[in-house]
């Protein structure tokens, strides 16, 4: 990522090593949640704020301009605070309404996908969507899922699959989840 940042960083290999302590903040922060609380909107901008916010002074807040992501138009960001507010609302309902692990899957799915359709800041969205999947998975009893690691075909099968939803089939999505599911 060769943006601007505040560390004034210009050495990918230590611009990606930055993020990935700031991910791991953040993963460290969701392990520390009361599991009863529900999922908010500040809290989404705290995760996004913990992993980026050292580096990137867009760090918890929502983009102000409109981006494309590959075939995906995510919508304009006067859109987005209405979005996520909805976004949050559906999350915890079908976390609260979950009966089985069918439900599980379709929740994790939706903590995921829709975070990331909604794209709503300037980068990160893609690895905090993944937080968001992995907060749910510990409300709902699981282990975090790592869906895909950098090296190797499962960053290729994990975009296949983003790609796929964005047709509006989720099997693939829900195969790579349910692949993973394992209870604590």
């Amino acid at each position: 990522m060769s943006e601007d940042n505040l560390l004034g960083l210009t050495d990918n290999d230590l611009i990606n090593q930055h993020e990935a302590k700031g991910i791991a903040k953040a993963e460290l922060y969701i392990f520390n949640l009361d599991e009863n609380a529900d999922i908010s909107v500040p809290m989404i901008q705290e995760i996004h704020r913990i992993a980026f916010g050292e580096l990137y002074h867009w760090g918890g807040k929502w983009r102000t301009t409109q981006v494309s992501v590959g075939q995906l138009e995510p919508p304009s960001p006067q859109n987005i605070p209405n979005l996520i507010y909805q976004y949050v609302d559906n999350l915890n309902l079908k976390i609260a309404n979950s009966k089985s692990e069918y439900d599980d899957i379709d929740a994790l799915v939706y903590g995921h996908y829709e975070f990331v359709r909604i794209h709503p800041f300037n980068n990160g969205n893609g690895r905090t969507g993944r937080i968001i999947m992995n907060l749910v998975a510990l409300k709902l009893g699981y282990k975090p899922l790592e869906l895909y690691q950098r090296k190797g075909n499962a960053r290729t099968t994990y975009i296949n699959s983003m790609r796929q939803s964005d047709k509006g089939d989720f099997e693939p999505l829900k195969g790579l989840i349910k692949e993973e599911l394992t209870r604590l």
